[in-house]
């Protein structure tokens, strides 16, 4: 029996994905990366190529308030920051790109902590 590579896996979903969800100026995409130790969110506009907005656990504005929060904790951190980051740019609808990643645990606190924090998708 042939053995799963998880990160080829989670690559071919993106890009199953990846086709249906693209940022345009009017509904850019957010796009969510998570490591093992770290979450990222971009806000992108596809048609430029151009990051509008982003957050991640390794900012330094972010950081510091992640002293002693768990994994879906600090998400949501982030999710909460990149929401302030993008409405100050003019950004309220985004398209929503889980990055192959299944809908559950700091993918969906990222994502309802974006939602509280003023983005629609």
């Amino acid at each position: 029996m042939p053995e799963i590579d998880r990160r080829k896996a989670r690559q071919r979903r993106h890009k199953h994905v990846r086709k249906h969800v693209s940022g345009v100026p009017k509904r850019p995409r957010l796009s969510v990366f998570r490591s093992l130790r770290h979450i990222y969110a971009q806000v992108i506009d596809d048609t430029k190529g151009r990051t509008l907005a982003s957050a991640s656990t390794v900012d330094t504005e972010i950081v510091k308030k992640l002293k002693g929060l768990s994994k879906i904790e600090q998400a949501s951190v982030v999710g909460k920051a990149l929401a302030e980051r993008a409405l100050s740019q003019g950004i309220k609808r985004v398209a929503f790109d889980r990055g192959g990643f299944k809908y559950h645990g700091r993918v969906k606190a990222l994502a309802e902590a974006a939602r509280e924090g003023g983005l629609e998708f």
